[in-house]
């Protein structure tokens, strides 16, 4: 049966606030019509004030203040993130200190880092730690773990704070490894969560080499609070190439742009 205009306006207004972005095939499939019906309820959202059509589909009018649950953000873009943990973790290097921040696709991260020996990593993710140390107590890598303290977010499955960000900066590490909301050209790499991104930034601040993961609903969004600038970003790991008016500062800037495919 097919649904009504304003449902699958519903339907795709509910996609973005999850993921940011929408594509025209995607929710052709989806929604089982044609992609020109998707089309032309993208061109009334955007008329609406709502959505602002891009090459292939579209993303939110303006940047969302809320980031949805941590288990809910598990669950998308799966496939994407696995690929991207699996090509991050191979930055990683017998020896290394790394810090890796709170996110679903760091998750994936820590899921892929095998056969490295001497690690010693820093997280304020609880879901990072718990996986990092099924694979210690298995044998896939040796080395340590430290959990960097503070206040408890169970939605987000995150610990920040001050006594967190206290302790952060008396660490220096290899290599940062961040999950973001948003990266833009505009506005660098961006987040929700104000303690997070606090925590995020004395990862980078400690780093000597700051490492991107996003996958491409992330691309020209801006989350709420900024990170960093793209100009210290030092690698972005993505499971798609760089947008075209991205190239030039990618350029200019040195930046590293890893294709997970």
């Amino acid at each position: 049966m097919s649904i009504s205009s304003e449902e699958r306006k519903r339907v795709i207004m509910d996609h973005l606030k999850l993921q940011g972005q929408v594509k025209v095939p995607e929710l052709s499939f989806r929604l089982t019509v044609s992609e020109e019906t998707i089309r032309r309820d993208l061109l009334l959202l955007e008329k609406e004030g709502l959505v602002k059509r891009v090459y292939g589909g579209a993303v939110l009018t303006k940047p969302s203040n809320y980031e949805p649950p941590y288990l809910q953000r598990q669950k998308v873009r799966m496939e994407e993130k696995e690929r991207i943990g699996r090509v991050a973790a191979d930055l990683i290097e017998s020896g290394d200190t790394i810090a890796i921040d709170v996110g679903t696709t760091t998750l994936e991260l820590a899921k892929a880092i095998v056969g490295r020996e001497r690690l010693t990593i820093l997280t304020n993710s609880l879901a990072v730690a718990y996986h990092l140390m099924e694979s210690l107590n298995s044998g896939r890598f040796t080395g340590k773990i430290i959990v960097i303290g503070g206040e408890l977010n169970p939605e987000q499955q995150s610990i920040s704070g001050s006594l967190g960000e206290n302790l952060m900066s008396q660490f220096r590490v290899d290599k940062a490894f961040l999950s973001v909301g948003g990266v833009s050209l505009k506005r660098g790499v961006s987040d929700y969560d104000l303690g997070e991104t606090a925590m995020s930034r004395r990862m980078v601040e400690a780093a000597n080499q700051t490492i991107v993961l996003a996958d491409d609903s992330k691309l020209d969004k801006e989350a709420f609070l900024e990170i960093i600038p793209l100009r210290k970003v030092h690698t972005l790991v993505c499971n798609a190439a760089p947008p075209r008016d991205w190239v030039q500062l990618i350029k200019s800037e040195h930046l590293n742009w890893i294709e997970a495919k």
